[in-house]
């Protein structure tokens, strides 16, 4: 096990996905690194990767992180609860882009890895990670490309693996109490270790290397769809079931600041301008409805074909 070959492998996939973005946006991104100091609660280090009010991402980070604690947080032992208490290590990157345009989707992407270090016996390792999309405006063509993608990533590891964590992802990125979906899914797995290290880690990074691939041409196709205020309205009201989401059922903010992670890190997925509007339902028949109807279900994107009934582009 060399958990230096992950550290090595996911500052390069930061660097990657930066690259891209900036050169997507014609904007650089700051850069802003950090060191925990000994005595800390969390030890460690990372680099956060931001850029606000850009023309293209109106707020878009990608964070770095590498912590070792002495106690492993309810978050990270939900489904192993016989490590609870033990010291661990963790490192990922994790990302989400908050596009200016609406047609352009909200896009999240996260790859980690864990290893539990429990007094006494072998350490535990495991990997997670997953991208999902969110749109405010739908396209048919854009959720079948992301999922394709991902599916072909996942190809190489079995059958059963795109399938799988797609209905994970569906099952995870659900807001329970609006009884709807984040948004149309894409991939997630936490908790995996069963291909051993060596291939688990192949498929971790099978997923983080996918992400420009399944992103940047939906914003292409996209990013200069002209948009007026009525648009903006829309997006700022669907952001406020993004914030929900990340603050009430994500794993990954609840880890964060449940183990004294750094905070402007942790919440830098939040989206700048936000909107909540009570008992608020669509007009039958717009796009915004269409957006609830069409989209906000899952459905088999993988297999979507263009020019089937109903197909939008």
């Amino acid at each position: 096990m060399s958990t230096q070959a992950v550290r090595e492998y996911l500052l390069g996939l930061q660097d990657r996905i930066i690259g891209a973005l900036e050169v997507e946006g014609g904007q650089a991104f700051r850069t802003d690194s950090w060191v925990r100091e000994p005595g800390a609660r969390l030890q460690g280090d990372g680099q956060s990767r931001l850029i606000e009010d850009g023309h293209l991402l109106e707020r878009g980070g990608c964070n770095f992180s590498h912590v070792r604690g002495p106690q492993l947080p309810p978050s990270a032992t939900q489904h192993r609860p016989e490590l609870a208490g033990a010291p661990f290590e963790a490192m990922g990157v994790s990302l989400v882009f908050h596009p200016r345009n609406p047609y352009v989707p909200t896009v999240h992407m996260n790859v980690r890895m864990f290893a539990a270090l429990p007094e006494g016996r072998e350490p535990v390792v495991w990997f997670g990670g997953g991208m999902d999309l969110t749109p405010y405006y739908g396209f048919e063509e854009d959720a079948s490309h992301f999922h394709r993608v991902n599916r072909e990533a996942l190809a190489p590891f079995g059958d059963d693996k795109y399938p799988r964590f797609k209905q994970w992802c569906d099952e995870y990125f659900f807001l329970k109490h609006r009884d709807e979906p984040r948004g149309i899914g894409g991939v997630f797995f936490d908790d995996f270790a069963e291909l051993g290290f060596e291939r688990s880690f192949a498929m971790m990074q099978a997923v983080g290397d996918a992400f420009i691939n399944a992103y940047v041409p939906i914003v292409q196709r996209r990013r200069d769809t002209p948009y007026g205020e009525r648009e903006r309205d829309f997006q700022a009201y669907r952001r406020g079931r993004y914030v929900e989401f990340n603050l009430v059922f994500d794993r990954g903010t609840l880890f964060g600041l449940q183990s004294g992670g750094r905070t402007e890190s942790i919440l830098m997925s939040m989206p700048p301008i936000v909107k909540w509007r009570y008992d608020w339902h669509p007009e039958a028949g717009t796009p915004e409805a269409q957006l609830y109807s069409d989209f906000l279900r899952p459905r088999d994107w993988a297999g979507w074909q263009s020019g089937a009934p109903g197909a939008t582009a």
